[in-house]
């Protein structure tokens, strides 16, 4: 390992620096930020032949400023730029957002708009677990395990595509309720389709988590005991692979949350597998919820209280979180008597469970990187927001 060492001369060293002896076993690698297996963040890594010494995180390359530039939005205007960190999850990092300016300006939403709100989340759910899933088959190798997420979330994306009129960043989820109310045959076309895609998910289990090559690439690497989740403060699937029972939707249920029937998945090996099974036992679970309600929610309704064109809350602030694809996902607006909030900060779940990766990747062997890093659920445009 490196040694610190005193500068020779007389000259002091300027504040925060030190000189570092080289060790000529120890080589630096740099991966990212330009490489596929990065995704837009730098892992400054120390190997000792095969093996990780040293893991450092270097986050920050897509930071664009979401939180300041919503002090310059109302309440309205801040939906389509808040959405963008997780564009293949949008509804569930506008959800928080919108519960918060509801609170806020003291509005009631109808339940028709709380169970499209519910049907939305988890379709978008599933189309976020998908593409990580897809990116976790590249890792690993593993060309099918790609190909077929891919080509399933196709399904999810068209019912999103149906409801919102957008594939992607679908703006859909106001202060107030949705957007639109839902066309007139999307209950059944919905069914239908999560019906089938429930089907393709359980053949997933054959090729995918009983495959050796995933098995040999994830298990027994990178393990995280369940109190070193809890102390690093990891969430959403990385801290329900490791033995620890909590999800928002049923600890803090928001809209209609508490009245559907769904079960939370948790995993005790808090391994690298594990992490990686969570987020497709969820994508189950979530159809489930989805056709519960299908089934319960009210034919027919208002979805969504028409506000001011810019409506102005009170001297207050307030915090809701929700649960993601990623894990909990929260918002602190702070209100100042005007129509656009005088702080927003954004509490995300991806940089809560990067925290974990240098506790992982230390003393793994180098080729375990990629799917240490992948399995711990992490969008770096959401972290650098």
């Amino acid at each position: 390992m490196s040694k610190q060492l005193t500068p020779k001369s007389d000259k002091k060293m300027p504040p925060g620096l030190q000189l570092e002896k080289v060790d000529d076993r120890i080589m630096t690698l740099n991966v990212g930020p330009q490489h596929p297996g990065s995704g837009h963040m730098r892992i400054i890594i120390k190997v000792d032949g095969d093996y990780i010494v040293h893991c450092d995180p270097d986050p920050g390359y897509v930071h664009r400023g979401e939180e300041k530039m919503a002090e310059y939005r109302n309440y309205i205007t801040n939906i389509p730029h808040l959405e963008r960190p997780v564009i293949h999850d949008s509804c569930n990092i506008l959800y928080p957002y919108c519960l918060g300016v509801e609170e806020l300006l003291g509005i009631e939403v109808s339940e028709r708009a709380k169970y499209i709100r519910v049907i939305a989340a988890e379709l978008n759910r599933c189309v976020y677990i998908q593409y990580w899933l897809a990116i976790y088959g590249i890792f690993l190798g593993h060309s099918t395990m790609f190909m077929w997420p891919v080509g399933d979330r196709e399904l999810m994306i068209d019912l999103l595509d149906k409801m919102t009129g957008a594939r992607v960043t679908h703006a859909y989820f106001v202060p107030g309720g949705v957007r639109n109310d839902v066309p007139a045959n999307f209950e059944d076309v919905c069914l239908r389709q999560v019906n089938y895609f429930e089907k393709r998910l359980k053949e997933y289990a054959d090729v995918f988590y009983d495959n050796p090559i995933l098995i040999s690439r994830t298990k027994d690497t990178g393990v995280l005991s369940r109190e070193d989740a809890i102390k690093l403060g990891t969430t959403g699937s990385v801290l329900r692979a490791s033995g620890v029972d909590f999800d928002i939707r049923k600890k803090e249920p928001y809209d209609v949350y508490e009245e559907l029937d769904f079960q939370t998945n948790v995993l005790k090996e808090g391994d690298s597998y594990a992490r990686s099974k969570i987020p497709w036992l969820d994508m189950l679970e979530s159809c489930r919820i989805i056709r519960d309600a299908l089934q319960k929610m009210p034919k027919s309704g208002s979805v969504r209280v028409k506000l001011k064109p810019k409506p102005k809350a009170g001297d207050t602030e307030v915090y809701r979180r929700v649960e993601s694809g990623r894990g909990s996902l929260g918002m602190h607006i702070v209100s100042r008597n005007n129509p656009q909030p005088y702080r927003l900060k954004i509490s995300v779940p991806s940089f809560r469970n990067l925290i974990a990766m240098p506790h992982l990747l230390t003393g793994e062997k180098l080729g375990n990187l990629p799917p240490v890093y992948w399995s711990l659920n992490y969008w770096p445009v959401e972290a650098d927001r």
